[in-house]
């Protein structure tokens, strides 16, 4: 046991440096240019989906939340919210890249995810083109100053994303403190998650070995998927370390992270006042990550 704790410490302990190394570049980023993409994902209209995705692959928790906002205020459509959430990795990415013997893993990742986003986009848009097209017109009378006085659009900036910093931030000054800060915290709060997860997997390897992670079976896409869908970084962590050490597959990995639309989800409960729309989003995002995963591990990966 003594010997499980400390290689998952050390294990965890190695990718502390390249973790805020990378979370301080996520959050450079994310100052410089994340209220150009929210711009540009607001105006993309019908071509939202391939925005949506490309928007959602970099690694950034923001975008998650900034496109649930949108659609909230119907000024994306479901399909672009859906490519968004289907390409968003949540900590996938910067957890891979703390660990260089594993970076090879990340563009099949995200190139497989991509596709999966754009077609499930443009797919989900052509099925619900008739309730699209009220809010592509709303989309149009917005950006020509026509839109109803009752919508409070500048809400969209002031949702928060993880650690409470906002999502959209408005500042014009380079904020050092905030680009530094961030990264600190949220690099301390991903190491405890990293260290968890690895400790219990390594745990479950030394007492009972693989197969209770139900090896390439039809339920571990299934179960991955419903653990993706948990509304916090935990679960993308938990995912993706399952994966670098070997306990479940590729189409497992592409379901659980396909599903893991973040801190997006808890937008999406807390702002749209449908609860059959919310539903119908979340049942959508997990069969689409479903069967994408079991699609993929149908073919051998």
């Amino acid at each position: 046991m003594t010997k499980v704790l400390l290689d998952a410490l050390l294990d965890s302990a190695k990718m502390i440096p390249l973790l805020l190394v990378v979370y301080i570049g996520i959050e450079f980023l994310e100052y410089r240019f994340g209220n150009k993409i929210g711009k540009a994902m607001q105006k993309a209209g019908s071509a939202g989906p391939l925005i949506g995705a490309t928007a959602g692959s970099l690694p950034q928790c923001g975008f998650s939340v900034i496109s649930t906002a949108l659609y909230t205020q119907r000024l994306v459509t479901i399909g672009t919210l859906l490519a968004v959430y289907l390409a968003t990795s949540d900590e996938a990415i910067p957890v891979i890249l703390s660990q260089p013997n594993k970076i090879a893993l990340l563009w099949p990742l995200i190139l497989t995810k991509v596709i999966i986003a754009i077609i499930a986009g443009y797919s989900i848009d052509l099925v619900f083109r008739r309730k699209n097209r009220a809010i592509l017109q709303h989309i149009d009378s917005y950006e020509h100053g026509h839109d109803d006085p009752h919508h409070h659009h500048e809400e969209i900036a002031n949702e928060l994303a993880c650690c409470g910093h906002h999502a959209c931030p408005e500042t014009k000054k380079f904020p050092l403190k905030e680009v530094v800060l961030h990264p600190i915290i949220h690099t301390i709060k991903i190491f405890f998650f990293i260290f968890g997860v690895s400790f219990l997997v390594n745990f479950i390897f030394f007492q009972w070995g693989g197969e209770i992670f139900l090896g390439n079976s039809f339920f571990q896409p299934v179960f991955a998927a419903l653990v993706g869908l948990i509304p916090n970084c935990a679960a993308s962590v938990a995912i993706t370390e399952l994966y670098l050490k070997g306990a479940i597959s590729y189409g497992s990995v592409i379901a659980g992270l396909c599903a893991s639309g973040g801190l997006g989800l808890l937008v999406l409960f807390k702002e749209e006042k449908n609860r059959r729309e919310v539903w119908r989003i979340i049942i959508l995002l997990f069969s689409l990550s479903v069967l994408a995963g079991l699609i993929i591990q149908a073919f051998g990966y």
